[in-house]
């Protein structure tokens, strides 16, 4: 038996265990084909709701970017310098399920074999939204989906009951994946905020809800930058700005520790790792943390909308990389998933110098005692 990239992630067989993330890559019928024929093993739809959407008046993305030279960070001076990040603060998709409905259907027709994954979002405050939520899922379910992605985690959300701040409420995301559960029989995977003390407490919430996975992390809030000469925000509309997400190499630590803190909690359960991965080393992270796929999304915005050449890199990396283990017996993702998540550690279990006697801040007999003067 020789190399097989093939991986099955919550009862899903898929080709390969790479996925072209939710938006903006996904937000098109064209787009979401192409991604297919240049060969993600799966592609998450930009997020669908039925709520009103408008976004911002000018740019909804821009790319960070180092310039060695200038010992500059900006996102207004051109491509030559180091990608560090992507900031957007990009809605759902505008489109209505309507418009939506026969699109999955002519994609998963055409690319039966592929894993096409709806993500959707709706509120939480009333049975109305709720509704909502029974809504969305049935009608993407209907025309093939094979699975859903809630979005629990979107970072720009005015609404109290909705994105981001329904991740960051236990309840809430645990109810409302309970609602989706209910209504569907393909499996349900949960979209987490990173914006969170303790990412597990809210992977435990929506498990307990019936959660078929957890996708983590969508990007982080934050602020574009303020350009030194002008005094104004390097994206703004009118001067103006609000927080928006962060995505890109410059997230791909945090993800990883926010990743480590619900595998190593729930090793049993499955993960989509998400967040600054370019190639098959960066994705290797997610890998040995103990995540079944991973998604990509700036990496492929910055490679002709839907990263062709991203995923050719990711495929050979993977295949070069199990040929170097072969002598390992590594021939597939299971061979050596989740092979590190146990050396995270509380921070007082890294070894000291040999004469030391750290007690992890405390005394050993207790708290040590004031010094006096």
């Amino acid at each position: 038996m020789g190399i097989d990239l093939s991986t099955t992630f919550t009862g899903i067989r898929l080709e390969n265990p790479f996925l072209l993330s939710s938006p903006p890559p996904t937000e098109s019928e064209s787009n979401i084909m192409r991604a297919f024929e240049a060969g993600w093993g799966g592609v998450v739809t930009k997020t669908i709701g039925l709520h009103p959407v408008v976004n911002v008046a000018g740019p909804k993305t821009k790319f960070l970017r180092y310039y060695p030279e200038q010992k500059a960070l900006s996102m207004n001076k051109g491509r030559s310098g180091v990608l560090q990040a992507s900031w957007n603060w990009e809605l759902i998709s505008d489109k209505p399920l309507d418009w939506w409905v026969p699109r999955l259907g002519r994609i998963k027709k055409a690319f039966p074999q592929r894993a096409l994954v709806a993500s959707i979002m709706a509120g939480s405050g009333s049975d109305r939204e709720l509704d909502h939520w029974r809504t969305l899922a049935r009608a993407c379910e209907a025309e093939g989906s094979d699975a859903l992605e809630l979005n629990l985690s979107c970072p720009h959300m005015d609404r109290e009951d909705m994105g981001s701040n329904i991740g960051k409420n236990e309840k809430l995301c645990s109810f409302v994946t309970q609602v989706v559960k209910e209504a569907v029989k393909i499996p349900v995977w949960a979209k987490l905020t990173p914006s969170t003390t303790d990412i597990a407490m809210e992977a435990g919430a929506v498990f307990t809800g019936g959660a078929d996975a957890v996708g983590s992390s969508n990007t982080f809030p934050s602020l574009p930058l303020i350009d030194p000469a002008t005094l104004e925000f390097e994206m703004n509309v009118d001067g103006l700005v609000s927080s928006g997400g962060l995505g890109g190499p410059a997230i791909l630590p945090l993800s990883m520790a926010k990743m480590s803190q619900m595998t190593r909690v729930f090793p049993e359960k499955e993960f989509s790792g998400i967040g600054g991965i370019e190639n098959f080393g960066h994705a290797l992270n997610y890998f040995l943390l103990g995540c079944g796929t991973v998604q990509v999304c700036t990496a492929a915005m910055l490679d002709h909308a839907v990263g062709p050449n991203v995923i050719k890199q990711l495929l050979a990396g993977m295949r070069e990389f199990l040929e170097k283990n072969a002598q390992r017996g590594w021939q597939k993702l299971e061979d050596f998933r989740g092979l590190r998540r146990e050396r995270i550690v509380a921070h007082s279990q890294i070894r000291r110098p040999e004469d030391s006697d750290y007690q992890g801040g405390y005394d050993a007999e207790g708290y040590a005692e004031p010094v006096r003067g």
